[in-house]
């Protein structure tokens, strides 16, 4: 096949996925990128896999400073129209390539690449989650008194902004001939915000790189990762934390690969005010993120709906067991009681998890054993580029006026969560 590829995407779990997907596909088929200059090419490089690549200039507006903050939602509105017309261009090109298939990853900018309602290439939109932002409350941490949020609440310019992003999001998701996402619960909410029916393209994880420690070193404290914001849930490991008996609490490591404004500040302060003693790393290598999941007790993980979650997978094929919240996508990954242990969200819970395991050193290396062998069986990078070419190859293939769901699939056959054990 020729496929044509579109991702702005940032560093983080999607870019690392797509970076293992396209290594294989690379393997058997030409693959053009197209992307944007925004788009973050030095974490898990695409461009020793790609046939060529073409990069369309884009930079965001600028923004003001107080007191004139609130103009800001008219320069992202600004951002997004521009946006649409560069989308038509760069629709446009990958047409004239007379490409088999185009493949579009979400963009940083708008989540759903607005190229998909322009495009007359067969697509396939790989979407690792609904625009939380725009659809889910509580995301983002708010200081802010009452007075502000009512203020936001009539802000003319905030609805023009959000009006215009809900419909770009909403139109383009709509427009690709298959949607593919990461988990079940995040078909779900494909299904419920914008009519589509979306077929579940499971992660995998690269079980050499993210292996146990060869030499059996002590492992230590508690470990999560993820980026630092407060749809993570690291507030909630920290207070959980502090419900264990302050003379053995164990230390909590954060890794991540990016910090929102003011977040790190904040985790620092609750975890001084908890007396939870908290260490924090950003932008560490893939090799230094692999040692931290060998080198921890147990890991712990807690976003709010987390659509499916690839960092527990890369703790499990370090035989590190999950202590993890029992919503969103996490609990089609961590078996409760066989390769981790799933709870709802109540700190003194998530605390007496974390306890039983520190308390039992045959149960963690029980949990993380059989962790470690289910990642080996069912969570393969090679699994999944074998269902991502299968479904290119359909797409391909389908009537024009095909949508996702409509065809006859071999996704059931690659579940990893629902196989017989």
């Amino acid at each position: 096949m020729r496929i044509a590829l579109f991702h702005d995407l940032p560093s983080g779990g999607a870019k690392r996925t797509l970076h293992e997907l396209v290594k294989r596909l690379a393997q058997r088929h030409d693959i053009d990128l197209y992307t944007l200059a925004t788009a973050d090419e030095e974490f898990c490089d695409l461009r020793p896999w790609l046939h060529a690549r073409h990069e369309f200039p884009f930079g965001p507006s600028p923004l003001f400073r107080r007191p004139f903050g609130r103009l800001n939602q008219l320069q992202r509105w600004r951002d997004l129209v521009r946006l649409d017309g560069l989308s038509r261009r760069i629709a446009a090109a990958v047409d004239a390539g007379r490409y088999d298939v185009l493949l579009a990853e979400p963009s940083m900018w708008t989540q759903a690449p607005p190229l998909l309602q322009y495009a007359a290439t067969p697509s396939v939109y790989h979407c690792h989650e609904p625009a939380r932002a725009l659809h889910e409350d509580g995301l983002h941490r708010r200081d802010a008194g009452d007075w502000r949020r009512a203020i936001d609440g009539i802000d003319p310019l905030i609805g023009l902004y959000r009006r215009r992003a809900v419909h770009t999001d909403r139109h383009a998701t709509r427009a690709a001939r298959c949607v593919l996402a990461n988990s079940r619960f995040t078909c779900d909410r494909v299904r419920e915000l914008y009519g589509v029916e979306a077929r579940v393209l499971y992660n995998g994880v690269d079980t050499e790189r993210f292996r146990p420690a060869a030499d059996g070193s002590l492992r230590r404290g508690v470990l999560s990762v993820g980026a630092l914001q407060p749809a993570k849930g690291f507030d909630f490991v920290i207070d959980s934390l502090a419900y264990l008996p302050s003379a053995t609490r164990p230390p909590l490591h954060l890794v991540s690969n990016h910090a929102a404004p003011g977040e790190r500040d904040h985790l620092t302060r609750l975890a001084a005010a908890r007396g939870v003693e908290l260490t924090i790393e950003v932008g560490v290598a893939d090799e230094v993120l692999a040692q931290r999941y060998a080198a921890a007790a147990l890991f712990a993980y807690a976003p709010h709906r987390e659509p499916f979650g690839l960092a527990p997978l890369e703790a499990m094929a370090c035989a590190t067991p999950v202590v993890g919240v029992a919503e969103g996508g996490v609990p089609e990954s961590v078996r409760d009681g066989e390769t981790g242990l799933l709870v709802a969200r109540d700190p003194r819970r998530f605390a007496a998890a974390i306890q039983s395991l520190l308390d039992d050193a045959a149960a963690r290396r029980r949990l993380g054993e059989r962790a470690r062998a289910a990642v080996v069986c069912d969570w393969t990078w090679e699994r999944a580029a074998a269902q991502l070419e299968d479904e290119l190859h359909g797409v391909m293939s389908s009537p024009r006026d095909a949508r996702s769901g409509s065809r006859a699939s071999r996704a059931h056959l690659a579940d990893p969560s629902t196989r017989v054990k």
